[in-house]
């Protein structure tokens, strides 16, 4: 009786995540907030700035971008993954992507983000080589090879470990 309700507590458990997505789902409203004052920043400054400040501002954008989609797919994906299931036949108009993306796919999904945020980084800071010190430059070059040296490592054990449940080598 005791080892029945300790799983029933466990397993409602879950629920305690709901309050990590909600305060995602702030932190993408902030990061709405940042695309707008930049956007704003932009036009604003539109006839006064040269092509290369369009360009850092356009890269800004993307990387908020990218960072907003990669909090969508924590979100969506960990709260079917970890949380509850979502009806998609229920919802018609929602992307059927995030029904089926495993953990193992989530993991890949994130760290392809970070690399393309890690990389949109970098070519700001060449794009702004004259005020990024040498030492920073470096540490970011660094970073960007990392993470994808990670990102190559997780895509072929992901790919190993996938062979070996099926019988594949």
């Amino acid at each position: 009786m005791s080892r029945r309700w300790f799983e029933r507590l466990l397993f409602a458990a879950r629920w305690l995540l709901a309050p990590f997505y909600v305060a995602l789902v702030v932190a993408l409203l902030a990061l709405l907030a940042k695309v707008g004052v930049h956007v704003y920043q932009l036009v604003a400054q539109f006839t006064a700035s040269s092509e290369d400040q369009i360009l850092l501002s356009a890269l800004g954008v993307v990387d908020l971008t990218l960072s907003a989609s990669l909090i969508v797919i924590v979100i969506l994906s960990g709260y079917v993954n970890f949380v509850a299931p979502i009806d998609i036949d229920a919802h018609k108009d929602w992307p059927r992507w995030f029904a089926d993306i495993d953990f193992s796919e989530l993991k890949l999904k994130l760290i392809a983000s970070i690399v393309a945020i890690t990389a949109i980084k970098l070519l700001e800071s060449y794009m702004n080589v004259d005020s990024v010190s040498d030492r920073d430059f470096a540490w970011q070059t660094g970073v960007l090879i990392a993470f994808v040296v990670t990102a190559l490592l997780l895509a072929l054990a992901d790919r190993l470990g996938r062979g070996e449940h099926t019988g594949e080598a």
